[in-house]
């Protein structure tokens, strides 16, 4: 595992990649949409946790291993990582499947794609919101959030 990059996220994709046809949401849609969402999320965030620690305690497990004595725990930690990181990339594919993005394991980001001003856009909701209350452009991503007008709230 390590150089290979997982350390920074446990799947091969980078999270968020569209996959298949592209939906648009509504604000309502969106909020519809958010109990399902939510609790995914809510399970992404919560095994990304699990696999950050297995793949600290597989590093600190590699550390005592050497090529003549290795350290079996270092292969259970490997495996439990391993096992980790395919269970969250199925709860991103769930989400791709509902057609929204997944941005973000540590604050659980997650961008609908809708169109604002003839232009497409993200609505943007964060584990702990209520509900959709942000929007963004395409290229501008979390720092860029602004408030939804309240007119749009439909």
């Amino acid at each position: 595992m390590p150089g290979s990059g997982a350390r920074d996220r446990p799947g091969a994709r980078a999270a968020g990649e569209p996959r298949g046809a592209r939906r648009r949401f509504s604000v309502a849609d969106a909020n519809r949409a958010l109990p399902l969402i939510r609790r995914i999320v809510e399970d992404i965030v919560s095994e990304y946790a699990r696999w950050r620690e297995m793949v600290h305690e597989y590093e600190l497990a590699s550390a005592l291993s050497t090529a003549d004595a290795p350290n079996p725990e270092a292969e259970h930690f490997q495996r439990a990582a391993q096992a980790s990181a395919e269970e969250i990339e199925q709860f991103v594919a769930e989400l791709e499947a509902l057609g929204v993005h997944f941005k973000g394991f540590d604050l659980g980001l997650v961008d609908f794609p809708t169109e604002r001003d003839g232009r497409e856009v993200f609505l943007c909701w964060k584990l702990g919101e209520p509900n959709v209350a942000f929007w963004h452009d395409v290229d501008d991503g979390y720092s860029g959030r602004q408030p939804l007008r309240p007119a749009a709230a439909g």
